[in-house]
């Protein structure tokens, strides 16, 4: 079923004078085309905006040109007026990955291992050192890790506006939407019949679910492939879990906790190097987004 179908199925149902204003248009094409003078004595200026709106009427030569004619009348002749005829909302492509976002995955999956592999972790935080150790000569840990989380807003925010699709995100919510929106309605009307049709739709829509998630995870690859060795960098440096510290850190100033050892529990078993990271990054990606004027939720229609 084209989407032009589906669009004309959905004006109809929606409001049964629309199927009058639509057969008044096919009556008075001419050539595949129609203008507002040829039609205006018949139908309202807001059936007429709606056609437009929907797509049913698109820009022509001479004035609006019908969408498909073959599909405009598909949707006339369906016996259900529309009410099982499916979502005028169209389903967006799934976005494919290139092969540097699966080089990129498996990279992070590999630096993962660094968590558990001690050669990995001293190698990834080796070279990191060579950028991140000078620095703590100059400035104090604490002030180390707001650099961190400063660059993680930066990159997560601009991988994020560049990789994800927010209207494909936005189609994807329009038409979970759409479905669940007809679903109430046909379980007012106690329309059996259209709840079994719109329930096989919503099974054909669960790929949505994989397509939303695939737009998502795709600029969360990239992330993680820069934050986890920095991260790493950051365990290694304050001797995480009984391991052997790299530097003389001092200590942290909390409120209420006083000074406070960078490894110590302060969040049940969370360290204050962790809690202290995941701080600022919040903190910081909440001011890049503003500063940058980014929008990181898609927007339904």
């Amino acid at each position: 079923m084209s989407k032009v179908e589906r669009r004309v199925r959905s004006l109809v149902s929606d409001d049964g004078e629309m199927r009058d204003a639509v057969e008044v248009v096919l009556d008075n094409a001419t050539d595949g085309e129609v203008q507002w003078v040829d039609v205006r004595d018949e139908i309202t200026s807001g059936q007429w905006g709606r056609l437009i709106e929907k797509e049913v009427l698109v820009d022509g030569d001479t004035g609006f040109a019908l969408a498909d004619r073959d599909a405009i009348e598909a949707g006339l002749e369906s016996d259900d007026g529309g009410l099982t005829g499916g979502s005028d909302v169209d389903t967006p492509e799934t976005t494919t990955w290139t092969k540097w976002d699966k080089i990129a995955a498996v990279a992070t999956i590999g630096a993962f291992v660094g968590y558990a592999v001690n050669p990995v972790r001293n190698a990834i935080a080796g070279a990191f050192d060579v950028v991140l150790g000078p620095l703590l000569n100059v400035v104090p840990f604490y002030v180390v890790i707001m650099v961190i989380a400063l660059a993680t807003g930066l990159y997560s925010t601009l991988l994020r506006a560049g990789l994800m699709d927010m209207e494909k995100m936005s189609a994807y919510q329009d038409r979970m939407k759409d479905i669940q929106d007809r679903r109430k309605e046909a379980k007012e009307r106690d329309d059996q019949e259209a709840l079994d049709a719109i329930q096989e739709e919503q099974m054909d829509a669960m790929g949505d679910q994989l397509g939303m998630f695939k737009e998502q995870f795709r600029p969360m690859v990239w992330i993680m492939f820069l934050t986890i060795p920095a991260f790493l960098w950051m365990y290694w440096a304050v001797g995480y879990r009984g391991s052997e510290a790299q530097y003389e850190l001092g200590q942290l100033v909390v409120p209420i906790a006083g000074s406070v050892e960078w490894t110590a529990g302060l969040v049940g078993p969370i360290q204050m190097w962790i809690v202290w990271y995941f701080l600022c990054s919040m903190a910081f990606t909440q001011i890049v987004q503003k500063s940058l004027n980014i929008e990181m939720s898609p927007s339904s229609s």
